[in-house]
């Protein structure tokens, strides 16, 4: 038997949270509210994590925000009140890296140019790489080798995006995730200024170019045939014509950016934020010569800056990191003091249920505990099931084991794969692949959509250490969405996992058992005051789980049987022992 004191102790926040975006339910976040009164739903929550279409946005399902107001129309400050009426706090994001193309300050940039107040809030890529590189054929420049190395890259290819400015030229500018470019179709009228060009010939013209752009065909490979001496000054009309969003990366190293900052944690403060997630941070700090993902001390001297401001504002920062195990990150933000998320779990979930072995499991568990990590875990989210986060890794040389091998992890993606699943991986700056990075899938469909399974997951997580954040589609065991991810385009296999549930789809989810016994989970988790308290691992089979956390003469404990996948809870409740069997 193992005991562990509950890490959490040393925060304020308690319970479990929901994770949505304003219109996951219905069509605006009213919807989910009206949810969340529901008799079904009492104290089953005590906070919520509002993805960021909360605010103004446009790619990535909210995460290249244009600006942190509401965005009225999902949201209204009546939905603020009536969450703070629940009793329920609110977790939102800071995009720390980026904003969007269509944000005041970009805006600002395009239309003035240098002479911009915010020329500086941005990364200009050749002006960054000045002196370290060569120019190439299309006026950008490339880092020499040694440099270009070093990247950390998102998606294939340089992390730029071109954007025309004033005086006609086009300027790379740093685009470290999404980017979407358009072209729309021309008519003959888009080309009356070609000198020369008939307009018998522009018609023809015309019609090649419409032709590649429905089918998405690259416009060097259209034959001109005898108009091929247009043909450059036609692409540029093109080009001109076409319209694009991108996340353009911060040039952190600018006051006005710091400025920004301050402006927008108060901002938050104010809508009611409490937990402030920090997305993408380890991406901020830049330099020549340093990787572009958590350099040091540069990304530290950042983290400090945001969490002086935090601190004026209470706000509790959750900094958010993706890397492998074996890289240590993940110990060296706890050992700062920030709370870190789970991204272990979800995957070391699937490793157990589907080998029936609780080893892996149980050992992150106590490493949470012995080392005083305060964490916030989930199975699903808005994202995908991470599986890059369990490999080790070579530091320095030495190869720090993950917290499963390179075997159960491609186990874990194969099933997931087998099951419908899609993978997302990471490239270099060439566009070859370097490793796989995260899957796609809800999470019933990534357990083989098992209701049994589904289950005992989640028990498992409520009696995981760390603040529990579950995913509204979980809850109601959504499948895999393939239209959707065959409709979303480059980012389409996100939106697997991004069901819309009408009103309809709760009442009717609320019938089943397996929706109203995750609940029963969750009210447990959130209101017993066991969790408050220390946490034992009893000593069991590898294929049993046995946990158990008291507080006082609070008590809950949690048996379960990995090869069936029943188990059963015991815990007091007002000084009545009681007994869930599932």
């Amino acid at each position: 038997m193992q005991k562990n004191n509950n890490p959490n102790k040393t925060t304020d926040f308690k319970g479990v949270m929901l994770n949505a975006y304003p219109d996951s339910i219905g069509e605006k976040l009213s919807d989910t509210i009206s949810m969340l009164k529901m008799p079904e739903f009492k104290e089953v929550f005590s906070l919520f994590y509002v993805l960021p279409t909360f605010f103004n946005s446009d790619l990535d399902r909210g995460f290249s925000v244009i600006d942190y107001n509401l965005n009225k129309e999902l949201v209204s400050n009546g939905d603020l009140k009536d969450l703070e009426r629940l009793n329920i706090q609110l977790k939102f994001d800071i995009v720390l890296n980026h904003l969007s193309v269509a944000s005041p300050q970009f805006k600002d940039l395009l239309d003035k140019g240098e002479q911009s107040k915010y020329k500086d809030f941005f990364i200009n890529w050749n002006t960054f790489w000045q002196g370290y590189g060569t120019m190439n054929d299309e006026g950008i420049i490339i880092p020499r080798e040694e440099f270009l190395n070093k990247l950390f890259m998102r998606k294939s290819g340089l992390p730029i995006l071109k954007v025309p400015f004033p005086d006609g030229s086009e300027q790379p500018y740093w685009n470290t995730f999404y980017q979407q470019i358009t072209y729309h179709k021309i008519n003959v009228k888009d080309l009356e200024k070609v000198e020369g060009l008939t307009f018998d010939k522009a018609g023809l013209i015309c019609k090649k170019i419409n032709a590649a752009i429905e089918k998405g065909e690259d416009f060097d490979t259209i034959n001109f045939e005898d108009s091929v001496h247009y043909k450059q000054e036609v692409l540029r009309i093109v080009k001109r014509n076409r319209s694009y969003l991108g996340q353009m990366d911060v040039n952190a190293k600018s006051e006005l950016v710091w400025d920004f900052y301050e402006e927008t944690l108060s901002k938050l403060k104010d809508f009611g934020c409490k937990i402030l997630r920090l997305d993408a941070f380890a991406y901020l700090h830049k330099e020549v010569g340093q990787t572009n993902f958590f350099n040091k001390p540069g990304t530290w001297d950042y983290l400090e800056g945001i969490k002086k401001i935090a601190d004026k504002n209470n706000l509790l920062l959750l900094p958010e990191i993706h890397a492998e195990y074996g890289l240590g990150l993940h110990d060296e933000v706890a050992k700062q003091g920030y709370p870190i998320y789970d991204f272990f779990l979800p995957g070391l979930m699937i490793h157990t249920l589907e080998t029936g072995s609780s080893k892996a499991i149980l050992s992150w568990a106590n490493e949470i505990v012995n080392k005083g990590y305060k964490t916030v875990n989930m199975l699903g989210c808005h994202d995908g099931i991470p599986v890059l986060d369990l490999k080790g890794k070579e530091v320095n040389g030495v190869y720090n084991r993950g917290l499963l091998d390179d075997k159960e992890i491609e186990s874990i993606m194969n099933t997931i794969m087998d099951r419908g699943g899609r993978v997302k991986n990471l490239y270099d700056a060439e566009g070859k692949k370097i490793s796989y990075y995260q899957v796609n899938a809800t999470f019933f469909s990534a357990l083989g959509e098992n209701e049994q399974k589904m289950l005992l997951a989640r028990a498992i997580q409520m009696f995981m250490p760390g603040i529990p954040q579950v995913w509204y589609l979980d809850v109601f065991v959504g499948k895999n969405d393939y239209a959707a991810a065959d409709k979303g385009g480059s980012a389409g296999h996100k939106e697997i996992n991004r069901s819309t549930l009408s009103i309809k789809d709760i009442k009717e989810g609320l019938k089943r058992d397996i929706v109203l016994n995750q609940l029963k989970l969750m009210r447990l988790r959130n209101t017993s005051k066991a969790f408050l308290g220390d946490m034992v691992i009893n000593e069991a089979q590898d294929y049993e789980i046995n946990i158990s956390w008291k507080f006082n003469e609070d008590f809950a404990q949690l048996n379960a049987n990995l090869k069936t996948f029943a188990f059963t809870i015991k815990y007091s409740d007002s000084d009545n022992y009681k007994v869930f069997n599932f």
